[in-house]
This record gives structure tokens, C-alpha cells and sequence, in this order.
């Protein structure tokens, strides 16, 4: 959710300033208090705005990459649906771009279908980033969010998950096929509670995006870089990319082309409480289906025959 993450210190310093070196504090407190009524908004659905997705500003987005967004099957409005995308990167540029806004197609593409891009509650914790963000769709990924979304929004949705979370970007650097995934059950319970299928999906080309200086193992950065992650869930990656020339250095991500590819359903039984043996079951089978979604197409992405998936 790139778009949203340069806004969140502009954000909150701004209220800061407001409150500490102006007197127009009372905007501050109108904003935390419109923070508190509207609390549990992005866990009912969000509030999208269909205007704010065909935003041309999006296409000039996609296009910088550019952004390609690719199915493999049709998909029925009859149905909801479950998207596991793969892998995180930094900052996962594809998946805002192809769910989020309309400028990769998505409803041409998926006719009938609406996308829900579900991220961290956190992001909704900051007053005026949060209503922007509803605004193109995006939810939180809470138990209870995903529950609304399958349970009192009909049918047609897609529900988008990005598994490796957060934990996955120390593992961001162009060639890498590695994967936290191992322990990741969450998204299989919640399909067998709700009896939707789950898709599996890999972007070719996120990982491309930034080089990652990588620290020595055991040394003094490296060990921060394990308590910070112990204490936040965030592991502190050194990255970078280029800057607003061609071959400068800096934190724009680099003009590479990045194509998601949408695999198959898998139909799941309803299954309201999983046994782990259950969920350890269903979990083989997604993990065999995203391997064979790569394998199908990775000689097209410039991998070889003998590159797999790491696991971890």
C-alpha cells in the first residue's frame, strides 16, 4: 500500500504542530473524534468511491512499471472469493495498482467481481490517511472484517491477502522466490469457515523493485534488525532504488515490469472449526497449487527450469 505510506508521518506531524504551536487545535480533536465514530468503518466494508479508483493519476502509476494484471480462469459473480498474493516485496506496489484502483483493468478483467484489498487495522489508526484509503476499496484484514465481507456483502467479492505480511520484505531482493508462508494457516481457517474458494497468485517482478543492503548475520545492525521485529512485527530493511533521474540512487522504485498472474479456485468445504490436522491438509494443497502456478509460467519471467519456491 505504497500510496499510503508517505502520508502517514505527514499526517500525524501535522496534527502535532496543530496542537503543540497553533490554536487551531480543535481540528485535531474534531479529527480524533470523527476517528472514534466512524472506528469500525473499515471493518464493515470500507467506503468506496468509484471515482477516486479511475483517478488518472492511477493509469500514469501502472504505467511507470509497468503493471500487468493476467487470469488464468473466469471467475463467477455467483461466488466469493479468497486472493492469496505472493510475494509481499517492500512495498507492494502491484497489488495496490491492480486492486485498489481500475487502471490494470481489474473489471474488465474480473466482470462482476469487487475487489477488497484488506491491510493492517494500523493503517486506519490516522485520522483523514484512513478515510483516503477506504475511499479505493481497501479494508482491514481483521477476523471480523473478513467475516462482514463474506457474510453481508452478497456475492462477487474478492477478498485480496497479502500473507507474507510485513515479515517477508527482509526477504525483497531481486531473484528471491522465498516465501513466509509455512505457519501463515489464517487465510485456509477462514476459507473453511466460510466454505469460499481460495486462489493463489504470484507477481513476477515485485521483488525487482528495490535492491536491500543486507547486514552481516549476527552483527550488531542484524541483531536490531531481530529485536526491532521481536517487539513490532516489522523487520527494518536498509533499501533503496532510484531517484528522479535514471541512474541516481534513491526511493523511487525502479521502472521494471511487474505482471501478477491470477491462478485457478480452489473450492473449499465449510468447515466452521477446522482441526489442525484439517487446516495442515488444506494448507499442502494451496502451497502445491502456488507451486504449480509458478512452475507454469517462470521461464516466462526470465527464472529457469530448476528455480522453485523456498518456504519458509
Amino acid at each position: 500500500l505504497c500510496p499510503g505510506l508517505p502520508p502517514v508521518n505527514t499526517v500525524i506531524i501535522t496534527n502535532l504542530y496543530l496542537v503543540v504551536f497553533t490554536p487551531y487545535w480543535p481540528l485535531t480533536v474534531l479529527l480524533l473524534a470523527w476517528l472514534g465514530f466512524d472506528w469500525k468503518t473499515p471493518e464493515r466494508g470500507g467506503r468506496r468511491l468509484t471515482c477516486v479508483r479511475h483517478w488518472h493519476l492511477w493509469k500514469q502509476y501502472c504505467d511507470y512499471f509497468p503493471l500487468k494484471l493476467l487470469k488464468t480462469h473466469d471467475l463467477s459473480p455467483s461466488h466469493n472469493y479468497i486472493v492469496v498474493c505472493h510475494p509481499h516485496g517492500l512495498l507492494s506496489h502491484s497489488y495496490f495498482g491492480h486492486f485498489a484502483t481500475e487502471a490494470s483493468g481489474f473489471s474488465k478483467i474480473f466482470p462482476g467481481i469487487t475487489p477488497y484489498l484488506l491491510t493492517l487495522g494500523a493503517f486506519f489508526w490516522v485520522p483523514l490517511l484512513r478515510d483516503y484509503i477506504m475511499t479505493t476499496g481497501i479494508c482491514s484484514v481483521s477476523q471480523s472484517s473478513m467475516d462482514f465481507l463474506l457474510t453481508h456483502r452478497g456475492t462477487g467479492n474478492m477478498l485480496i491477502v497479502v500473507v507474507g505480511g510485513l515479515s517477508e520484505c527482509r526477504f525483497s531482493l531481486p531473484g528471491s522466490t522465498t516465501l513466509v508462508l509455512k505457519n501463515r494457516m489464517g487465510f485456509i481457517r477462514m476459507a473453511l469457515r466460510h466454505g469460499v474458494a481460495l486462489i493463489p497468485a504470484y507477481t513476477f517482478g515485485e521483488t525487482e523493485l528495490y535492491n536491500q543492503h543486507i547486514f552481516t548475520p549476527g552483527g550488531l545492525v542484524n541483531r536490531f534488525q531481530k529485536w526491532f521485529q521481536s517487539m513490532v512485527h516489522i523487520y527494518p530493511c536498509a533499501f533503496y532504488g532510484r531517484g528522479f533521474t535514471e541512474n541516481s540512487w534513491g526511493f523511487l522504485p525502479y521502472a521494471r515490469p511487474v505482471t501478477t498472474i491470477v491462478g485457478k479456485p480452489l473450492p473449499m468445504p465449510k468447515i466452521e472449526n477446522p482441526s489442525p490436522q484439517t487446516l495442515d491438509k488444506y494448507h499442502a494443497v494451496y502451497i502445491s497449487a502456488l507451486r504449480n502456478l509458478f512452475d507454469q509460467h517462470k521461464t516466462k519471467f526470465g527464472f529457469s527450469e530448476t528455480q522453485e519456491l523456498v518456504i519458509v
